[in-house]
């Protein structure tokens, strides 16, 4: 369902990413932040990489960065805008990629539309396929420190998560949390909080 969502909006969500994916300076500094933590340590997966923009601000600060998307629409967008970095189709809950084979994995806004039941098994799946040392960085919408909810995004459901309860979720599958960066809506941004964090596999 995700999938189909976002392959009948994909040009208008890349048009819209390009407007958008660097205003903020926070996320321009946690973005650089986990680059200089997983530089060197292998190749990194762009996890959710709709149109690819994100993944070539890593391949300029040095990083092996691919790109996987759940949207074939997306992955052929991200492709033909940036066709020297590699683009595939997959899942995040079954990546075809061998056991400590990353050194980070960049998953921005991309486990939004995951339910509940469902992310404990993406969390176990990042800490499978990274190396021991390496890093996560997870965005998301954060609750504001209130229970998890649901709202209504522009593409199809998604949820807004207490940063506590996420970092337990990642506990649970082996991956330690380094740190957390909490920013609030611009002004011309829905008023929903803007929550990251950055996660190590000992």
């Amino acid at each position: 369902m995700t999938a189909a969502a976002y392959d009948a909006v994909a040009v208008q969500y890349a048009e819209f990413a390009a407007e958008v994916w660097d205003r903020h300076p926070l996320e321009w500094a946690v973005w650089t932040a986990f680059a200089d933590s997983v530089r060197g340590r292998g190749p990194v997966a762009d996890l959710g990489c709709g149109p690819g923009h994100l993944t070539a601000h890593l391949r300029s600060l040095g990083l092996d960065a691919f790109g996987v998307d759940l949207s074939p629409a997306m992955v052929a967008l991200a492709g033909a805008a940036h066709p020297d970095l590699r683009f595939e189709v997959g899942s995040m809950a079954a990546l075809d990629l061998p056991d400590a084979s990353l050194g980070g994995i960049l998953s921005w806004y991309s486990v939004i539309h995951t339910t509940p039941a469902e992310l404990p098994g993406y969390f176990a799946e990042f800490a499978r396929t990274l190396v021991p040392g390496g890093h996560v960085l997870l965005g998301c919408f954060e609750s504001r420190g209130g229970p998890r909810t649901t709202f209504d995004h522009k593409v199809t459901t998604a949820y807004c998560w207490p940063l506590d309860e996420l970092a337990g979720i990642a506990a649970a599958a082996g991956l330690t949390e380094v740190g957390r960066v909490l920013r609030e809506p611009g002004p011309d941004e829905r008023p929903l909080r803007h929550g990251s964090l950055l996660l190590r596999k000992p």
